[in-house]
Order: structure tokens, then C-alpha cells, then sequence
């Protein structure tokens, strides 16, 4: 029975035969909801918040919510901007498992508070994805994993399934293995994903030299390989290396057909790089489908979820496989939980600082990313 628990937990965020649906008609399988453009941060990579903005209502968000379903949609990320600033985030996240979504929310973890966790469990949030990108904070980005870490004890007997993400360029490099360490060796899936580039293909910040982010990425390669909780899928690995090399990667992009994003002012985007002036409640099934072809802009894109999702539904087979069989070689050390970490081990890896900062060539005048949109769980 122990066994078949772990088994449970490993493989729960699958839903193969719900999302398996998705693979074979024309409806969505997911969309990023912008919950509020408010951030209580300020990450000069990001391009995503806007503090003049008041928060839309609760009654609008569930109404978008509805249409959102309605289009067949399975999952919904709820992003931001920072979604915890919006004073009803517990019950939209109820609304939305109410209505039968598969729900995540992307957080940098600064206003979570052990209260916060157990109510966003009550309401049935399934996943939490908290957004880190150093041990320490920088002019760069102010988020910070020794700023959350004493809040990873608030999911020791949580049933939220938590993963960690960070965003790797020049200033984030230096501590971005202390970071993936940190995560991995409390037993948390983490990733720390390339840095991508603005609407206008500019990098915000300075990206990093090329050997030393490509030897990052071939060690998370590596370790995903392995069977260590890397949170993201290797084909994902594989695309930013490709990204580095400059080398052609044949795809076709399905954002805004089987994934899209929702702004906080309701209107229907592409994904969060490519905006319209549609509302979503005026977006029909023959709308989304008429985006289902190349883009101009996918050569070179940074929106991973949209690539995700994209390499999922053209390749099932090879990158469900694939994670399959990474998902399957942990399965040893979860039998012998005295070998493995927890996510509530006391002790902390070694944490390194970097000698210096880089300085910035892009504006301040931003916040977390909003690439995270649901992915396939991971249990903690």
C-alpha cells in the first residue's frame, strides 16, 4: 500500500485521461489568469506588473472564470502580477475548483503566512508554484529564497504540491545553483529557467555569458536524467539549450488555441508576450482555433509554458515518455524516506554569494514573470 501511495502522489498531476482529451479535440487544455497587476516586487527582468492598476473584482474574475470553462479549459494558473495582494485570492481559487479546474497559483512567497496556506488548501488549491531566483536579493530581483525559506515549514503536512522556480542571467547566475540546491535538498521539485527576452526580443538584463548558462542547463539535464526533482520537462531543458546554441527547433506554436492568458482587465492574449483587445467573454472555440499555426514571433521564444504545451500536444508520446521515466527512477529513494531529504529538514545548503552584481541595461519598472502557467504536478 505504501508503495501504490508514492506511485499516487508521483504520477496524480497527470490527469492522462482528462488531458488526454485535449490532445485529440480542438478545445484548450489551459490559461493563465491574471488574478491583479499588482506586485509588492520589483524584478528588473520582468515585464509583467503595474501598481496604477486597481485589482479587478471578484465578481468580474468569476465571471471570466465561467467563460474560461466554459471554452473546455482544464487547468487554470492564477498569476500576477503578485496574486496574493488581491484581497479575495482564497475565494476565487474555491471558484475555480468548484467549476472543476485543475488549479495552481504562481506566488514569490512574501505574503504567504501558515494561515494563508491552510485556507488556499481548504479552497482546494492543487499546486504552488513560488518564484525564487537568488539566495539573497540583488538590484536585479528582490526574490530571495532567504526571505521564504522559514515558509517552506508552513507545507510540511500540506497536501498543496510545491515547486520552485527561478530565472537564471548574468546576476542570478553566481547563487542559482545554491538556489537549485536548496530546493532539491528539502525534497522540492525546482527549476531555474533562462531569462527571456522583452515583447521587443530586448533582454532586460544582461543575459550571462553563453558557456556558463548552457553548462547550467546540461547539469539540470543531467540531473533530470537521473531521477533528482528537476520541475520542468526535458524537452523544455533541451529547447533553452537550443536557445543558446542558436540552433533551429522545429515546432508550432498552439498559444491561444490550446493555452492562453487572461489580463487582469479581461482581455484575451495570445499569451504574455502577445496582446489583444478581444474580451474574453467574446472569444469562441473558432477564435482559438484560428491561432493554431506558426508564428512570426516563435522563433526564439521564451514563453515556456506556451512551448510546453506546444512540444506536449505535437509529441505526447516522446515528452510524456520521457518524464515518465524520470518520475519512475525516484520511486527507489521514496521507499527509504530516512535516505531522503524533506521539505522540512532544518538544515540549510550553503548558501553563495556572489562576488559582485551586474548591472542592469533594462528598466526596473516590472515584477515575477508570468510564464509559469500550470504544469504537471510534482509531489513534494
Amino acid at each position: 500500500m505504501k508503495i501504490l501511495k508514492h506511485v499516487r502522489r508521483e504520477f496524480s498531476g497527470y490527469n492522462i485521461l482528462e488531458s488526454g482529451k485535449r490532445l485529440l479535440d480542438r478545445k484548450p487544455l489551459q490559461c493563465s489568469l491574471y488574478v491583479t497587476d499588482h506586485c509588492n516586487l520589483d524584478c528588473a527582468y520582468c515585464t509583467e506588473y503595474d501598481n496604477s492598476r486597481p485589482h479587478p473584482t471578484l465578481d468580474d474574475l468569476k465571471k471570466w472564470v465561467r467563460k474560461i470553462r466554459e471554452l473546455g479549459t482544464m487547468r487554470i494558473a492564477l498569476v500576477g502580477g503578485e496574486p496574493l495582494t488581491h484581497p479575495n485570492i482564497v475565494e476565487l481559487v474555491r471558484y475555480c475548483r468548484e467549476l472543476g479546474f485543475a488549479t495552481s497559483l504562481t506566488t514569490n512567497g512574501f505574503l504567504l503566512t501558515r494561515k494563508l496556506v491552510v485556507q488556499l488548501e481548504d479552497a482546494g488549491l492543487q499546486v504552488m508554484q513560488i518564484s525564487v531566483d537568488r539566495m539573497t536579493p540583488s538590484s536585479i530581483t528582490k526574490k530571495s529564497f532567504k526571505t521564504i525559506l522559514p515558509k517552506l515549514d508552513y507545507f510540511r503536512h500540506s497536501k498543496i504540491s510545491l515547486h520552485i522556480t527561478g530565472v537564471i542571467c548574468a546576476d542570478t547566475l553566481p547563487e542559482a545553483q545554491a538556489v537549485l540546491e536548496t530546493g532539491l535538498s528539502r525534497g522540492i521539485p525546482t527549476e531555474v529557467r533562462l531569462v527571456h527576452a522583452d515583447p521587443l526580443h530586448r533582454f532586460r538584463v544582461d543575459r550571462g555569458r553563453r558557456e556558463e548558462l548552457e553548462r547550467f542547463i546540461d547539469s539540470m539535464i543531467e540531473r533530470k536524467r537521473r531521477g533528482e526533482k528537476i520541475h520542468t520537462s526535458e524537452a523544455i531543458l533541451n529547447y533553452q539549450r537550443s536557445l543558446l546554441r542558436g540552433e533551429y527547433v522545429e515546432w508550432t506554436c498552439m498559444a491561444g488555441y490550446k493555452l492562453f492568458f487572461v489580463s487582469a482587465q479581461g482581455k484575451f492574449w495570445i499569451c504574455s508576450m502577445v496582446h489583444t483587445d478581444k474580451h474574453i467573454m467574446d472569444v469562441t472555440l473558432d477564435d482559438l482555433y484560428a491561432n493554431y499555426h506558426k508564428k512570426s514571433c516563435q522563433e526564439g521564444c521564451g514563453v515556456y509554458c506556451a512551448v510546453s504545451a506546444s512540444l506536449l500536444v505535437e509529441k505526447p508520446v516522446r515528452v510524456l515518455g520521457q518524464e515518465i521515466i524520470a518520475r519512475a527512477k525516484r520511486l527507489p529513494s521514496m521507499l527509504h524516506p530516512s535516505s531522503s531529504p524533506r521539505i522540512n529538514n532544518p538544515t540549510s545548503s550553503g548558501v553563495t554569494n556572489p562576488d559582485g552584481t551586474h548591472k542592469m541595461n533594462g528598466s526596473t519598472n516590472s515584477g515575477p514573470s508570468a510564464d509559469d502557467c500550470v504544469t504537471l504536478r510534482e509531489g513534494t
